[in-house]
């Protein structure tokens, strides 16, 4: 079990990594050596909580496969172990942004100097305006 958080975790069976060549510089090496990560979570098999999961699919965006998998790569470094870290890392990043629920949106109101002050650069700008007025207004 990899543990989340203190009320959540996700089971190992759920998770598959696959090791691929990095791309970029690195040398004779990068030719050689799959250093890259592909980590890939298959959200049935996670058995996560529904409004969880569901965050969770919002905020995966293009990371989600078709197929149901959130996908996460991590080539930065250049060794294996480096790289898996790093993507278990951003897995449990966002599984825990998934795990917060959204604060609610507290409306609000401009302020009786706001609005004072709003209408004060509105009576400003009609002045300028007029005043640009060719031929001048008469009255």
């Amino acid at each position: 079990m990899i543990r989340v958080s203190d009320t959540l975790s996700i089971d190992d069976r759920a998770l598959t990594e696959r090791f691929i060549r990095a791309s970029g510089p690195g040398g004779q090496n990068v030719n050689k050596v799959a250093s890259a990560v592909q980590l890939r979570l298959d959200l049935a098999a996670a058995a996560l909580p529904d409004e969880v999961h569901a965050r969770l699919v919002r905020l995966a965006g293009k990371r989600l496969s078709q197929t149901g998998e959130v996908v996460v790569s991590a080539q930065r470094y250049r060794t294996q172990e480096r790289n898996r870290a790093a993507a278990l890392a951003t897995l449990i990043a966002l599984i825990r942004r998934a795990e917060a629920p959204p604060l609610k949106r507290v409306p609000t109101r401009p302020s009786a100097a706001a609005r004072r002050r709003r209408l004060d650069d509105k009576a400003r700008r009609s002045r300028t305006k007029q005043r640009r007025a060719w031929p001048p207004p008469e009255g």
